[in-house]
């Protein structure tokens, strides 16, 4: 027999799988159940250590998905976050997929990489697919970024601006600050 459950049940259900992992983030859970079933994605500003990992990797096993988790740097190229293609002498290539290619993302500090590489990730955000070498790839379904950022200022960041947070933060997101 079939169970029905309500979106209540689910957001229960998720919540106690959070909770066993990660304490106080009441807030932040409702804002990714928000953002997962509207197709939109979350931005949570915070310094390091407070659990933004854990939450995002426990989020993702809550609802059954793939998780993986992008550690930005100044030196990234969007390939990195994409994937490229491998090219044999025979004329033969492979295509090697980036951890773009799951189903919850983590942006992990976000802003200590160029604009250039962020523009990467704001096109999967944004399209829910990448473009490499001319060739569309669709993400996978549901594909959300949980990215963060260091605070505004630190060292070694970049400006978000409000054009690519517009951009980047579609359907039901939040800037969530920590």
């Amino acid at each position: 027999m079939e169970e029905n459950h309500s979106l209540s049940d689910l957001y229960g259900k998720i919540r106690g799988e959070i909770s066993k992992a990660v304490v106080g983030k009441g807030d932040i859970e409702l804002t990714l159940m928000l953002a997962i079933i509207a197709g939109g994605h979350v931005l949570i500003e915070g310094l390091p250590g407070t659990a933004k990992t854990k939450l995002a990797q426990t989020f993702s096993e809550a609802i059954g998905g793939h998780f993986k988790r992008i550690q930005f740097t100044p030196d990234m190229m969007p390939a990195d976050i994409t994937g490229f293609y491998i090219y044999s002498s025979d004329g033969s290539s492979r295509f090697i997929e980036g951890p773009i290619f799951s189903h919850i993302v983590l942006a992990d500090e976000l802003n200590r990489t160029t604009p250039r590489t962020q523009s990467a990730l704001l096109e999967a955000m944004q399209e829910n697919q990448v473009t490499i070498e001319g060739k569309n790839y669709h993400l996978e379904t549901p594909f959300m970024v949980i990215a963060t950022q260091v605070p505004s200022g630190a060292e070694g960041t970049y400006v978000l601006t409000d054009v690519q947070l517009d951009r980047s933060l579609p359907g039901a997101s939040a800037l969530i600050r920590r």
